[in-house]
């Protein structure tokens, strides 16, 4: 599943935007995947986590899922994480933004660091390619 999620982020970057990508499971299927859009359509909530929320629509309840995503979640995607009460977080990566890993654990959602090197690299090449919305987005914190 990371690896789709690593592909979402790759289209992302080609576009010129944020490569964080994410993909929605449950039981081994994947239910939506998405990519970080805040530059290709001007919306700053459109978030990697945010879009791929969006794109599996409504569901009853995502007990049962897990959401992996190529970078630590922000506050607005931990904020979603907690209000639909995804169970389950994997994480590409937290050394580029560390977002609040513990914040998450702290309310019962068990989370995977994988520490992976390509999402490192994904990020990495993004920060080269595009500072300036890196300093925009997360690199101006």
């Amino acid at each position: 599943m990371m690896k789709l999620a690593l592909h979402q982020a790759r289209i992302s970057l080609e576009a010129g935007g944020v490569p964080v990508g994410a993909v929605l499971a449950a039981a081994g299927e994947v239910i939506a995947a998405g990519h970080n859009e805040r530059v290709q359509r001007g919306d700053p909530v459109a978030h990697g986590e945010i879009s791929c929320l969006r794109n599996a629509g409504r569901r009853p309840s995502y007990l049962g899922t897990t959401l992996y995503t190529t970078l630590s979640p922000c506050q607005l995607c931990t904020g979603a994480i907690l209000l639909f009460q995804i169970p389950r977080v994997v994480v590409g990566e937290a050394q580029s933004f560390p977002g609040d890993l513990d914040f998450l654990v702290s309310h019962g959602v068990d989370i995977v660091l994988l520490e992976d090197p390509a999402c490192v690299a994904v990020m990495t090449e993004f920060q080269q390619r595009y500072p300036e919305v890196w300093s925009e987005d997360i690199g101006g914190r």
